[in-house]
């Protein structure tokens, strides 16, 4: 059963997706379909043809979550499926120096760790204690003993990488504090708070994380921006705003990453009245190589 919504958010949605937003919002209060990722674990590739090492998270699986393998690791881990394929379009490899600005709850942590294998290094941060705390968790419970050591949680805000860790990065993952409107909507007592403005501010805080994560990454390095935002503000905007204002950074041209994404004009985006799952926003940057670089 579809809740009322405040009609001032009602209507600012509605402006944005029209008709559509009649099934959006009623996938929004629906149960989310997620899965089982196995980073580190699971008895073969998984079930699911266009994502590696995952399982459809149904209720009669619960007791997977709790199998451990030789090391006492967890191994299946419960996420949306959109967010492993954020975490592998930042297209990680062995050796590279990598930095996880806003990392908990620490699922696409995961992703990157094991892309990253056992040559590497990957900084975690998450700027909120509690969150930090849990995010520490995770990687206890998931991550093998052998390959801790390269994983360092930091609590930086992380505007500050831009400014004292300028071009430190290899990849960089900028899942930006956002709307999160799923979220929202479970939250009476936020959602009745609810005005335009929110969108305002937070779009003027991504932005400004947005350019810290180019200040940090290296020349050839890959940012790769997701929300779990519906608004265009957050999402596009963002990105075109940065590809304005930071010179030498371009777009990278992916294939769709599903059979249920769909395209936005610098990006990829899963909602989840198309798909079960979402919603969740990515698009990928790369800051080109320095003119006497390429010379040389």
């Amino acid at each position: 059963m579809v809740s009322e919504l405040p009609t001032e958010f009602n209507q600012h949605y509605q402006q944005l997706y029209g008709l559509r937003w009649l099934r959006l919002r009623e996938a929004l209060q629906a149960k989310e379909k997620q899965v089982l990722y196995a980073p580190f674990g699971g008895d073969s590739e998984g079930e699911i043809d266009w994502l590696a090492k995952t399982w459809w998270y149904i209720p009669s699986r619960t007791d997977w979550v709790q199998l451990r393998n030789q090391e006492q690791n967890l191994i299946y881990y419960v996420m949306d499926p959109a967010s492993v394929l954020v975490a592998k379009a930042l297209a990680v490899q062995p050796g590279d120096h990598v930095l996880d600005m806003c990392a908990a709850p620490g699922g696409k942590t995961l992703v990157l760790a094991q892309a990253l294998g056992n040559d590497g290094r990957l900084d975690a941060n998450e700027l909120s204690a509690g969150r930090r705390a849990r995010l520490t968790k995770v990687i206890q419970q998931y991550v093998p003993r052998s390959l801790r050591p390269q994983i360092f949680v930091r609590g930086q805000d992380g505007i500050r990488f831009g400014l004292a860790a300028k071009k430190s990065f290899d990849r960089v993952l900028l899942d930006a504090p956002c709307s999160g409107e799923r979220h929202l909507i479970e939250n009476a007592k936020e959602l009745a708070q609810w005005k335009p403005k929110r969108i305002k501010s937070l779009a003027k805080k991504q932005y400004g994380l947005l350019a810290a994560a180019i200040e940090a990454v290296k020349p050839g390095g890959r940012i790769v921006y997701s929300t779990c935002a519906l608004s265009p503000e957050e999402n596009d905007l963002v990105v075109a705003r940065a590809l304005e204002r930071k010179s030498g950074v371009e777009i990278v041209e992916l294939p769709a990453p599903s059979p249920f994404a769909e395209r936005t004009t610098l990006g990829w985006m899963h909602l989840p009245d198309a798909c079960g799952f979402g919603p969740l926003y990515f698009a990928v940057l790369r800051r080109q190589e320095e003119e006497s670089e390429v010379s040389s």
